[in-house]
């Protein structure tokens, strides 16, 4: 009797990685699984096995996305806002590939590949948490914890977005024009 095939976790992690690269570089409609698999060195079997087919993995990217994000917040909540803030900058610039998938919607054009509610949700508790501390703190204006923490990962990702995306003069200096973005948001959010 035949034994059966285990997949591991390294091998979902590696079809999450190269689904993001290849879905990023051609397309979602142009990436097939056996494109996927190969680029991989596994299967279509392995892909259905550990998934169930291309939506469903496409969705695992995204989410797996949204729980990386997360986690690289969580991992600068001790920075306050403005550590959040530049945590964010250098996981997008380390994430393209993800952070286009995530935010730019080719995913949802293409098929159901909506990420998770509650994952994408739980990706912005670190800022909401900081955004309620700096309240309770005195140093932020007082008004709803949704509202500012929405405004503010607008604007970060407005600018995170621009550079990806390499919309600007040719000679744009993004680090400093993010920094002066971080000194005006702290600004512009502070209690009297």
């Amino acid at each position: 009797m035949a034994r059966p095939v285990v997949h591991t976790d390294s091998l979902r992690s590696e079809l999450l990685a190269v689904a993001a690269e290849l879905v990023d570089r051609e397309g979602p409609a142009r990436v097939t699984l056996r494109d996927l698999a190969a680029a991989a060195g596994t299967s279509t079997s392995a892909v259905y096995s550990l998934f169930g087919g291309k939506s469903q993995l496409l969705t695992a990217v995204v989410d797996d996305g949204f729980r990386s994000f997360r986690d690289s917040q969580a991992a600068a909540s001790d920075g306050g806002l403005r550590g959040l803030g530049v945590a964010y900058r250098e996981w997008a610039l380390g994430h393209q590939a993800l952070y286009r998938l995530m935010f730019g919607g080719a995913l949802a054009a293409y098929t159901d590949c909506q990420p998770t509610p509650e994952v994408a949700a739980d990706a912005m508790g670190p800022l909401k948490e900081a955004v309620a501390a700096a309240q309770s703190a005195g140093a932020l204006l007082p008004a709803p914890v949704e509202v500012v923490a929405v405004a503010i990962w607008g604007q970060v990702h407005g600018l995170v977005s621009l550079e990806l995306a390499q919309v600007g003069p040719p000679d744009t200096n993004w680090a400093a024009a993010y920094d002066a973005a971080l000194d005006a948001l702290g600004r512009g959010w502070a209690a009297p």
